[in-house]
């Protein structure tokens, strides 16, 4: 194959000079009286001249001459000019930087979401709407509170203390996998119905997995994924006796430095308080969160629960407030507050947390 191209371009070599010269044009004859008037340095500058302005053949073919022609690595890569390769296009992160969330919104834009670890820690609590992001790899997390809620109804006049609320999330595997565990300890003292009952211990043991799905990209958001569950551990007077499982998406927007946006939706299987039966739960929250200081965090929210299938169960609509203080990139203080806007509704609640990151 390269003897045939080598023979090829020198037959195209020769013939190339061949249609030079019969292209060139040939010396008129000129009389003694004009040579005389014009001089022959002049002349043959004229001529040299002419001869450049016209295109050469040569530039058709000069392509095909053996000193400009750049040879393929094999045979095999005739059909790319000179051998050269396509350039590759890498569409992830670098390769001493794993990828921070499952998926991206485009190409080669941005992989700048994921876990917080070189900066302030982000919580799942105080508010309902926990956050879109995962703790990182090999990151332990540990959120703890306490909650007072109120409840003076006809038919439920009752104390609940909530204290422990302790969510331990653990990264594992990669930065968008998150393993969480919650232990909800209680105390509630209900005089209606009367008599009087004190029932304290644990509430159903909470499992769930997060994964990061997206980082934020404009106007599409940072969002999480989270298959959750309780098993029936709990304390007699509330568990469910069965394991129930749902879901729970995350998503938000950061706007400005000072506002930034959450939401969350979730589908949980429940049990009805009277007829034992299951039904689905669809709960919807929204959360403006404020960066009022360097260190210092609130927030402003609605979240209401919807049963679908039902016996008894009605929908609860509430709205609460809070804020958050980091002494430490990795340590958060937070109290926050809230009222029922429904008859089905707790009246009110109040509480406090502490939360620590440990790398």
């Amino acid at each position: 194959m390269r003897c045939f191209i080598w023979s090829s371009a020198m037959f195209f070599g020769f013939a190339n000079a061949l249609v030079l010269r019969a292209a060139e044009p040939s010396r008129p004859h000129v009389s003694p009286m004009t040579v005389a008037s014009q001089p022959v340095a002049a002349a043959r500058l004229a001529v040299t001249r002419n001869r450049s302005e016209r295109p050469s053949p040569l530039r058709l073919i000069d392509w095909m001459t053996p000193a400009a022609f750049s040879w393929p690595e094999d045979d095999l890569e005739l059909g790319k000019p000179g051998g050269d390769e396509e350039p590759k296009i890498s569409y992830g992160p670098p390769a001493n930087e794993p990828r921070k969330t499952l998926f991206q919104w485009s190409y080669g834009t941005t992989f700048s979401g994921g876990p917080p670890v070189d900066d302030d820690l982000q919580t799942d609590r105080p508010d309902f709407v926990e956050a879109s992001t995962t703790v990182g790899k090999g990151v332990l997390q540990i959120e703890s509170g306490y909650t007072y809620i109120r409840n003076n109804d006809p038919d439920d006049n009752s104390i609940t203390h909530s204290a422990g609320e302790v969510l331990f999330r653990y990264g594992v595997i990669e930065d968008w996998l998150e393993l969480r565990l919650g232990v909800f300890p209680f105390s509630q003292s209900q005089s209606v119905p009367s008599p009087t009952v004190t029932n304290q211990g644990l509430d159903d043991l909470y499992m769930g997995v997060k994964l990061g799905l997206t980082p934020q990209e404009g106007w599409f958001p940072e969002m999480a994924l989270v298959p959750q569950m309780t098993v029936p551990t709990g304390n007699k007077s509330v568990t469910a006796d069965k394991a129930l499982a749902g879901v729970n998406w995350l998503y938000g927007w950061d706007v400005t430095d000072f506002i930034a946006i959450g939401g969350s939706t979730q589908f949980n299987s429940a049990v009805d308080g009277e007829t034992s039966q299951r039904y689905i739960e669809w709960a919807q929250a929204v959360t403006i969160n404020y960066n009022l200081a360097e260190k210092v965090g609130g927030y402003t929210e609605y979240f209401g629960f919807y049963p679908s299938g039902a016996s008894t169960e009605r929908v609860q609509h509430y709205v609460d407030a809070g804020l958050t203080y980091r002494p430490t990139p990795d340590t958060q203080f937070d109290i926050r507050a809230g009222i029922g806007l429904t008859d089905a509704s707790d009246d009110y609640f109040i509480g406090t947390g502490y939360s620590i990151r440990i790398k």
